[in-house]
């Protein structure tokens, strides 16, 4: 697998889950990954062992939790090890969540949803995005700035993404006959040799893959046209909350710790990823660096920064469910979201508000 394996594969298209079901092999190897050790720091809670499913494999996209178990944040909470347990196209976060192998997993509404609806007992409980990270992105020289914009034009779009594709134009009135769709894969070669105007993507990853080769592009984030949604989300099991609203409030509190540090230093968690938790991935630290830097926008909003890091908002809460409702996924907001333990967190730690 390269450093440049795109995870929009893992998403599935926005709008499917591959199963809930992993075989127990794939469950232990999750539990093999990289792990740091240490003790609880002299606290009266003792949690054990912390295992945190990512959504996809080590890069930069999860810079504060590279900082909180760099900084001992995590330990410091009550953890007294912690397993950063690595995601990728063959695992399905959310199974590993439901499973018990993991008390904490992130990844994004669309698949959360998707494991509810078929028995999941899952629910997310905060937002690291609080932006849809999907744009169309385009060559500076030639930008796309509006669905509008796409009109007549040849758009690379991956199969795994069709079905957001699709509900981006019903978003924006757009009949798909009025736009060439060119099936694409996750080079983003063709737009740089000009053979599509337009290519799908993160706006933290092909824009600055290319942006390290001198190519500039623009991106249109479909979240500024008709499709927002929070992405990045944290899912933990219903029972969880109960069970162990403590240790989640732990991790939480860490993420936090390391997130703020990341949003003051985008080199930081990049530069943790190059050289440490992704070290086998051959990660160019100069373009994780800019990745660091972009997912700083959609972490940080006014929203997060009068109500703190990971709080989503009763609107993005509602634009979430309506946008979902777009792909034919219909849920309740009551289903998806418990977000009574991050409000719970800030009004019992104000200072960590603080730094965000």
């Amino acid at each position: 697998m390269t450093a440049n394996i795109n995870r929009r594969a893992l998403l599935r298209g926005g709008f499917g889950l591959a199963g809930l079901g992993v075989s127990a092999a794939l469950l232990a190897a999750c539990g093999d990954d990289d792990s740091s050790t240490g003790s609880a720091s002299g606290g009266a809670k003792s949690f054990g062992a912390l295992n945190y499913q990512l959504s996809w494999v080590k890069n930069v996209e999860f810079a504060g939790a590279y900082i909180a178990d760099t900084k001992g944040y995590y330990t410091a909470a009550g953890f007294t090890s912690v397993n950063l347990m690595a995601g990728g196209p063959s695992v399905s976060q959310d199974a590993v969540v439901a499973s018990g192998k993991a008390l904490i997993g992130i990844s994004s509404p669309d698949i959360t949803a998707a494991a509810i609806l078929k028995g999941a007992e899952l629910v997310v409980i905060g937002a690291q995005y609080q932006k849809n990270p999907f744009a169309i992105v385009s060559l500076a020289g030639t930008p796309i700035n509006t669905p509008q914009d796409m009109i007549g034009k040849k758009i690379g779009v991956q199969a795994t993404n069709e079905p957001v594709w699709n509900a981006f134009l019903k978003a924006n009135n757009i009949d798909p006959s009025k736009i060439t769709k060119v099936p694409a894969q996750f080079d983003p070669s063709p737009l740089v040799s000009k053979e599509v105007d337009g290519w799908f993507s993160f706006f933290t990853n092909e824009p600055n893959l290319l942006k390290v080769k001198g190519v500039e592009t623009a991106a249109m984030l479909l979240n500024d046209h008709g499709y927002p949604m929070v992405s990045e989300v944290y899912v933990v099991k219903k029972s969880s909350l109960t069970s162990d609203r403590d240790k989640l409030k732990a991790v939480l509190t860490g993420d936090v710790k390391g997130w703020t540090e990341s949003l003051a230093d985008p080199k930081v968690g990049a530069n943790l990823a190059a050289t440490k938790y992704g070290k086998d991935l051959g990660l160019d630290e100069a373009e994780q660096t800019l990745e660091s830097a972009a997912q700083n926008t959609v972490v940080q909003t006014d929203e997060t920064k009068t109500n703190g890091l990971f709080t989503i908002t009763d609107e993005k809460v509602d634009e979430t469910i309506k946008t979902l409702a777009l792909g034919g996924v219909t849920i309740t907001k009551e289903q998806l979201f418990d977000l009574s333990l991050i409000k719970e967190l800030y009004t019992e730690n104000p200072s960590l508000k603080a730094g965000s």
